[in-house]
């Protein structure tokens, strides 16, 4: 998989749908860029059967052959290194890294997490948002820092919460957003288009409306594609 803007590594632990909307961002032209592998923590995760059907190299680092974290991320930043990559994505990674390891992709790792942060960080986001009453909930794509989901937000999409909905229902509706987002961050960064002042990722040199920070709710004809 070739593109012009640069190549990212992705690292995956199970079913990898965000996954699948990168591969498919690359296929149709919304993301130039290079997918050089995908890397998972678990051995036989969906996202590796994925990564196969797409062609892209896929290795195995499994976090049970390894008796402490900080081991796993050592043989875990060599795999990604063999890659060069520009980029390192985590698409449902279920790791939580090591100091170590987020230093030294500073600047240049990033997540996307199920809520619209700083609200709700860790697990469980959709039931929370539920039981908290919020009126809207969505997806935030950050830079990794070693504050867990504390990085700062490169963009965010909001989707309303209905008086019907489940943790299920809700959450299915944040990943539609999840698909989208992701791409597109990805593709801001690898064009450049990113940087970080005073906690704050700024887009062209300043905070856009299309980066979705205003919280305000919006929908898939509101924003670019491509940016």
């Amino acid at each position: 998989m070739s593109g012009a803007s640069g190549g990212i590594v992705v690292l995956v632990s199970g079913r990898g749908s965000n996954l699948q909307a990168i591969i498919d961002a690359v296929h149709d032209g919304r993301l130039p860029a290079d997918i050089h592998a995908v890397i998972s923590s678990e051995p036989g995760t969906p996202a590796m059967a994925r990564a196969r059907t797409a062609g892209i190299p896929n290795h195995v680092v499994n976090h049970r052959d390894f008796p402490a974290r900080e081991l796993f991320d050592q043989a875990l930043i060599q795999r990604v290194d063999s890659y060069e990559p520009r980029l390192v994505v985590l698409a449902g990674f279920m790791r939580i890294l090591s100091e170590s390891f987020i230093n030294h992709y500073s600047g240049r790792l990033i997540n996307i997490h199920p809520s619209l942060l700083p609200d709700f960080p860790g697990l469980n986001t959709h039931a929370r948002a539920l039981q908290s009453g919020a009126k809207s909930h969505g997806a935030s794509v950050h830079f990794v820092t070693p504050e867990v989901d504390g990085g700062p937000v490169i963009i965010q999409s909001a989707v309303p919460v209905l008086p019907d909905d489940t943790p299920e229902i809700l959450a299915e509706r944040v990943l539609t957003e999840e698909h989208r987002i992701y791409p597109l961050a990805i593709r801001w960064f690898l064009d450049g288009r990113l940087s970080v002042e005073g906690g704050r990722v700024l887009l062209d040199g300043e905070q856009r409306p299309e980066q979705g920070l205003d919280r305000q709710i919006i929908t898939h004809n509101d924003s670019p594609e491509t940016g």
